[in-house]
């Protein structure tokens, strides 16, 4: 199969580590493709910032669907699942994206989650987005208020969202994270080690749960 993840910001770097994390996980036989707009917001960290992206993800997803190998998945790799409903109306592959993914995954695996998240202006979208997808489950958000291009080039930001996980656990009474941010894709692992808890990164669970809707739909064609 075919995945495309598309980045709906405009930096290079974070698409990159994006990709990673999801070639990382996927089967052998997925191809993982990763993209980024060319114009748009370098990063996604309020409401303005997601609509201001939407041009540009969906002209991803046209060039896409255009070209003669089209995906057969998408995931949005952005945690206010920018454009989700758009592309679902665009396309009639599996469409997801990284927080439905992560929440449901959270929920399935731990039965209540907590947000860390990055900046305080995603806290109400995260918070919406929670309510819809798993209303019960998400016992907490919370925000970092660590710029996005800071987690993404810098590792020592870590630190800082490993004790805001750990406040989180303690205070919300949750018993799992769920990364609120796909820069911080890369700290799922050490964070899981340290915690103790499943800590969920949204780009993994997408393409793991892509993998599995493609699956299933070849399975009932």
């Amino acid at each position: 199969m075919r995945l495309l993840i598309v980045n709906p910001n405009t930096t290079a770097s974070m698409t990159a580590a994006i990709g990673a994390a999801a070639h990382a996980v996927a089967r052998p036989t997925t191809e993982v493709v990763a993209v980024n707009p060319v114009h748009g917001p370098a990063s996604i960290e309020n409401y303005e910032d997601e609509t201001r992206c939407l041009p540009g993800l969906l002209a991803e997803v046209r060039r896409a669907e255009a070209m003669s190998n089209s995906p057969d998945a998408y995931v949005i790799a952005c945690f206010g699942d920018p454009g989700l409903e758009e592309v679902r109306a665009t396309v009639d592959v599996p469409v997801l994206g990284i927080a439905q993914a992560a929440m449901h995954a959270a929920a399935l695996s731990a039965g209540s989650f907590s947000v860390v998240t990055s900046m305080s202006a995603t806290v109400p979208t995260a918070w919406e987005l929670a309510k819809t997808y798993t209303p019960r489950q998400c016992l907490g958000v919370h925000a970092s208020d660590i710029p996005v291009l800071q987690i993404d080039s810098d590792p020592t930001t870590i630190e800082p969202i490993g004790d805001l996980c750990e406040k989180a656990l303690a205070q919300d009474g949750s018993r799992a994270i769920v990364l609120g941010c796909a820069a911080m894709a890369k700290f799922a692992a050490p964070l899981t080690e340290r915690l103790g808890v499943p800590v969920v990164d949204g780009v993994v669970a997408a393409t793991l749960l892509a993998e599995a809707l493609v699956t299933l739909r070849n399975v009932n064609g």
